[in-house]
């Protein structure tokens, strides 16, 4: 029998429970079977600076099992996928916006999506209308989501600096790579200085 009729991935029995992930290598140390990821067997979405979207579900409060391919039906939509999955994440999880010592701003969740944060653009979009700026956003892992404000320099300096620091000590290392979110466009892109 095919993974997806086991009662376990019913996909109505888990889609309310799969949530993104960004990733830049595919692995995961702290879910099942995330070990190795194979883009052979395993759905993804591309997104930017190198940087992909897994699926994972939420089996109970810490522990996650990496959604593969022959766990969803023959005819699942990868791209209504990820918006149920965004859904998701937006309607569970609740993201707080923190202050850093060099005047700089982080994303707080629960430890396990604050990367996640990126696929939310009303997390985004409500942040550049507070600060009248581009932002500056690094995600260096998977708990550490680091902005500032695009005009203040001296802060993106401080802002690589802090995100190098938690990329060298983590193992679920997530990118060093800067992005800009646009106020004018509204869209997260690669950042170019």
């Amino acid at each position: 029998m095919e993974k997806y009729k086991e009662e376990r991935y019913l996909f109505e029995n888990i889609k309310d429970s799969i949530y993104p992930w960004v990733k830049e290598e595919l692995g995961d140390s702290k879910a099942l079977n995330g070990k190795y990821i194979s883009e052979k067997d395993t759905p993804i979405v591309s997104f930017i600076n190198g940087l992909s979207i897994i699926f994972v579900i939420k089996r109970n409060e810490d522990v996650y099992e990496v959604l593969r391919d022959n766990m969803l039906p023959p005819d699942c939509d990868i791209e209504a996928l990820y918006y149920t999955a965004c859904e998701n994440l937006a309607r569970d999880v609740e993201f707080v916006i923190a202050n850093t010592w060099y005047g700089g701003f982080a994303i707080v969740a629960d430890g396990w999506h604050e990367a996640s944060s990126l696929c939310l653009k009303h997390i985004w979009q409500v942040s550049v209308d507070k600060l009248k700026d581009d932002l500056v956003i690094m995600a260096p892992t998977r708990e550490t989501v680091l902005f500032v404000p695009a005009s203040q320099k001296t802060a993106v300096g401080k802002l690589m600096e802090h995100g190098e620091q938690a990329y060298e000590q983590e193992k679920d290392r997530i990118s060093k790579k800067l992005m800009l979110f646009s106020r004018d466009r509204r869209e997260l892109t690669a950042y170019e200085d």
